[in-house]
């Protein structure tokens, strides 16, 4: 008798072992894109069915759930623009989880704040509305090791196979304050002693500085240029430069902020210059998920032949991770004809003349001086 329990559990450890081996050696996909605002009521559904269909493990959005400072045009549409603006920041966050959140089925949402979320608004707000994806199992389990009050933050990070996650909150102009740097170095630490971390994704609202989208990130703007945020922004990219160094892992950097999309965002003079790193990390930008779409910055000649940028595009980035950590990143643009049937019969014809056509600025995110550095 005892032989044939011993015979079965010898047999269940080595089915479970092989399933574990077989599960470690597999690829796996997550899904990323941010700006929602404007129109996410009619793209994020159409997001969320790709993602469905592309079977990503987690979808993460990047901030700006709904505009605040006005009534969005895709609410508007619905409400015929009868809600004061008072009445609709009370149900824009509502609108957002059941037009935008709820899409993604049993697909889960990570969830980052960005500049949007803080008008009119509080943590506390944000904490007492987005806490059930803010307090998941697996990012309360992270944040219990390392806060002993166990309060929760708007950053936060988490592993997933041999991956560490790591959302920054960059919200405000005054970029990422001490205490959350102070938290970002000992994370990076910790993952620099753990074997199996073969990569860590950071994702925030706002671009690191001096970026080929310099002129809307963490350098602020023209007419409103950001000390704190370009000083704390470059200590994180730096930080983020040694690690890869000391690891010899791989380092990506995600943002949205700038509605459009672009890779190689961090191919700049500046981070090639041997005295800031000389170290040109994988960033892109993907604000593509419904705000109103901007007009791409100026880029020379050469970035222009070997930078993929695009505007005026509904999308997100599709990233496929393989079993050494290294990960390949697609965006996936998407149409009119990925909408939802339902979403079609619900808005009409204002998906295609404003979403789709319209819901543009052609205003110019000039850089502040900081982004002329070299």
């Amino acid at each position: 008798m005892l032989q044939k329990f011993a015979l079965i559990l010898f047999s269940f450890f080595a089915i479970a072992a092989s399933w574990a081996q077989q599960n470690s050696d597999r690829s796996w996909r997550f899904a990323v894109s941010g700006d929602s605002r404007n129109c996410g009521d009619v793209v994020m559904p159409a997001i969320a069915k790709s993602v469905n269909q592309k079977h990503a493990a987690f979808y993460w959005h990047l901030g700006d759930f709904r505009a605040m400072y006005e009534m969005d045009e895709d609410m508007q549409h619905v409400y015929s623009e009868r809600l004061p603006l008072a009445e609709y920041r009370q149900i824009a966050w509502g609108d957002f989880i059941d037009n935008q959140v709820r899409p993604f089925g049993a697909v889960p949402v990570r969830l980052g704040i960005g500049n949007h979320e803080l008008i009119s608004k509080t943590d506390a707000d944000y904490f007492s509305t987005f806490g059930y994806w803010l307090d998941t199992p697996e990012l309360r389990e992270q944040r219990l090791k390392e806060f002993s009050d166990g309060n929760l933050r708007t950053y936060y990070h988490w592993h997933e196979h041999n991956v560490d996650f790591i959302y920054l909150d960059n919200s405000s102009d005054d970029g990422f304050d001490d205490t959350q740097t102070q938290w970002f170095e000992r994370v990076l630490a910790a993952d620099r002693n753990d074997v199996e971390i073969k990569a860590v994704v950071v994702a925030m609202h706002r671009a690191l500085p001096n970026s080929l989208a310099c002129g809307h990130s963490m350098n602020g703007d023209k007419n409103n240029p950001s000390v704190k945020g370009t000083q704390s922004g470059r200590r994180a990219y730096l930080d983020l430069v040694k690690w890869r160094h000391d690891t010899n892992r791989f380092v990506h950097v995600l943002a949205s902020h700038s509605h459009f999309y672009m890779q190689d965002l961090y191919d700049t003079d500046y981070w090639k210059n041997p005295s800031h790193g000389g170290v040109v990390l994988p960033g892109w930008i993907v604000g593509t998920a419904g705000a109103r779409r901007y007009t791409l910055p100026d880029l020379t000649l050469e970035m222009k032949s070997k930078t993929k940028a695009e505007t005026n595009a509904w999308g997100y980035l599709l990233a496929t991770v393989s079993p050494s950590g290294e990960i390949n990143f697609e965006f996936i643009k998407l149409n009119l004809n990925d909408l939802p049937r339902e979403v079609k019969d619900r808005y009409g014809d204002f998906a295609k003349n404003f979403c789709y056509e319209g819901n543009k600025d052609p205003g110019k995110h000039d850089p502040p001086d900081s982004c002329n550095e070299k």
